[in-house]
Parts: C-alpha cells; structure tokens; sequence
C-alpha cells in the first residue's frame, strides 16, 4: 500500500476556514442563549458575550454585525429545533383531536426546554427585533402542522365553525400559548401534563371537539 493511499486526506485551509468559523458563530449563539437564560431574551449584551468568549467585541462583529443578526440566528436555530420536534409526529391516520394534543405538547415542551427561545419566537421581548423573512417562512413551515390539520378538517367537514381556518388556527394558537405562560411562569419545574395548567392540555382539546363536532351534529 503506498503512502498515499494509506493516509487520510488532510482537510484544505478553505475547509478548516469554514469549519473554524462555524465553531465561532456555534460559540457565540450558545454563549448567547446562556446569558438570555439567566437575564431574559432582553438582556443579551454582545460585549458580554464576547467577554466570556475571550474575544474582542470588534472580532465578534466579523462572525454577527449586529445583535439584531444574533437575535435572527437564534430565532431560526429554535424554529428548527421546534420543527424537528413536531415532524416526529405522524401525518397519516391522525385525527385532528390527535394533531391538536400533540401540538399543545410539543409547544409547552419546548417552551419549558428552550425557554431563551421560545421566548424570542413566539413572545416579544425585543421590541426591536423583527425576524427575517426567512426565518419568517421557516416558523410557519413549523407550524403547518396544526394549521394544515384544521384547513383540512374544515374542507372535509370533520369540524362546523363559523370561523376560518385562519381564525380558528389564532383561536388555537391563543389557547396554546395561554396555557404555556401560565405554566412557565407558575411551574417550570414541573413536566408537561402535571400542574395545574400543565395538565390541562386534554381538557382544551375536549373544549375544542366539544365545540367543533356539536356545531356539525346541529347542522
């Protein structure tokens, strides 16, 4: 066997360039959602991060020109995480009642493992900060989930309302977050499914089949 063949390529210095800063800007979202933890989405302050970094915040602005841009990588870094989560979920043979649950669940639970996050995407801390359009498109592919479900549900007759889809997906969505704060702010501590709006999740989706079914039975 020549040498060539028995050594491993080496990576090339654009590879290494690449690599290097992928683990920088990793670096400075990781090191930026800790601070947001402990002080809340509002208190991000890249002088800090760069200070635990070891770096100068001039080199910092290199990787991110500005919190903004930070505030947008993080906010697409939880859209991700949140639609992994959810397109763990089946799509065939699910009821709509099924996909309602699941969506609760999943959202209270990322909530309560992500709550830096969470807090960016579908809370507004930052007045200033406005998502990119792509994040934008990203967050609502997350969602589609549920709102695929209902616009469905609706066309075929599975449930009566006189809302849209549109409206009935914010009126779902306004339940869901709801019973979200309450629990984050109240008992963090405790999963999903115990306390006293933690464990609510199978009560709201009753209230929404008791609703949407007897508006179809009395038609």
């Amino acid at each position: 066997m020549s040498s060539a063949q028995g050594t491993k390529s080496l990576p090339s210095p654009a590879d290494r360039r690449r690599r290097n800063r992928e683990e920088v800007v990793n670096a400075i979202l990781e090191t930026s959602r800790a601070i947001m933890r402990e002080h809340g989405a509002a208190g991000l302050n890249l002088n800090e991060v760069a200070r635990q970094l070891g770096m100068k915040t001039p080199s910092l602005y290199e990787y991110f020109p500005n919190k903004m841009a930070v505030y947008d990588a993080l906010f697409r870094k939880g859209i991700h995480i949140f639609r992994q989560r959810m397109e763990q979920y089946p799509t065939e043979n699910v009821s709509l009642w099924d996909r309602l649950r699941f969506t609760l669940e999943a959202y209270m639970t990322f909530a309560q493992d992500n709550p830096e996050l969470y807090q960016i995407i579908f809370e507004r801390p930052v007045p200033d900060f406005v998502p990119s359009e792509e994040g934008m498109r990203e967050c609502m592919a997350a969602l589609a989930y549920m709102s695929d479900g209902l616009s469905q549900a609706l066309e075929t007759g599975v449930i009566k309302t006189d809302l849209t889809p549109e409206q009935a997906y914010y009126l779902v969505g306004a339940v869901m977050h709801g019973l979200t704060a309450l629990h984050i702010a109240n008992e963090p501590q405790l999963p999903v499914g115990d306390g006293r709006f933690g464990s609510l999740i199978p009560a709201a989706v009753a209230l929404f089949r008791a609703a949407w079914e007897s508006e179809r039975s009395d038609s």
